[in-house]
């Protein structure tokens, strides 16, 4: 039998789900397949313009970085340029660290952007490799990276100074022989291209459910990123074996 991770019972679905606030307007299906149709130009608008502007990133020009940087990872101080593991691209998501804080007390924001991205499969077999750069410590965090189960490779820029590779959230990079070149980077919601989940719940009757989305009077909606925690962690900590609640930590300049 296999066994199965210990999962904290608040993240139990009731048995009976609690009537909702409010609900949507309820038609026959004629109207809301107009309704639907409505929409629909919309939606193709907005992906052909998501395609325009991917188009326009691809032509954006690039700046080298020092390809001879290191930082530590699992086999050491490791050269940005040893990064790529012999592939073209190198894709790289910061994550925050909160000294002292434990496991519990790491920033959700980043907690859900790699959460919702952990296996590298696909953008490995279009020439792309995939890993993490941590502002903590290696061996700080290397307990955390093991506890939270991600199998990527994770790295540390605590202490570097290098434009390019100290700054930046979620960045590109081209190598080109022995140098290397940076060629796009984003922060901020950029870095929501990572999480599925968000994006999913977009496509729901009540969306993410956070206080600053335009919904009808009555949705459900809670202060923004509150709900990406519960009983003082980040809610994948509750799929980790032998978790307990906690005190709720502090989360100061958290994303």
């Amino acid at each position: 039998m296999t066994a199965q991770p210990h999962v904290h019972p608040k993240t139990h679905a009731h048995s009976e789900a609690p009537a909702p606030a409010a609900l949507p307007e309820i038609v026959d299906r004629d109207t809301w397949l107009r309704a639907r149709a409505a929409l629909l130009p919309r939606e193709k608008a907005h992906t052909h313009e998501g395609d325009a502007i991917a188009a326009a990133r691809r032509r954006l020009p690039m700046v080298e970085v020092d390809a001879t940087v290191e930082l530590v990872g699992a086999d050491g101080p490791t050269r940005v340029l040893d990064m790529f593991d012999g592939r073209d691209q190198l894709l790289v998501c910061k994550h925050m660290w909160h000294p002292g804080q434990g496991f519990e007390g790491q920033c959700r924001g980043c907690t859900i952007t790699l959460w919702n991205f952990q296996d590298p499969v696909y953008l490995e077999a279009r020439g792309v490799t995939f890993a993490v750069w941590c502002e903590g410590p290696y061996d700080e965090f290397a307990p955390y990276r093991e506890f939270m189960g991600y199998p990527t490779p994770w790295y540390s820029v605590h202490g570097v100074d290098s434009p390019g590779i100290s700054d930046g959230w979620i960045t590109t990079y081209l190598r080109v022989g022995d140098r290397v070149f940076q060629t796009y980077e984003t922060d901020d919601r950029g870095c929501e291209v990572m999480m599925t989940a968000l994006q999913l719940l977009d496509v729901t009757v009540y969306g993410r459910q956070e206080e600053w989305e335009d919904s009808p009077a009555g949705w459900p909606q809670d202060p923004t990123q509150s709900w990406l925690r519960r009983d003082g962690r980040p809610i994948p900590q509750w799929t980790r074996p032998g978790v307990t609640p906690v005190a709720a930590p502090t989360e100061e300049g958290c994303c």
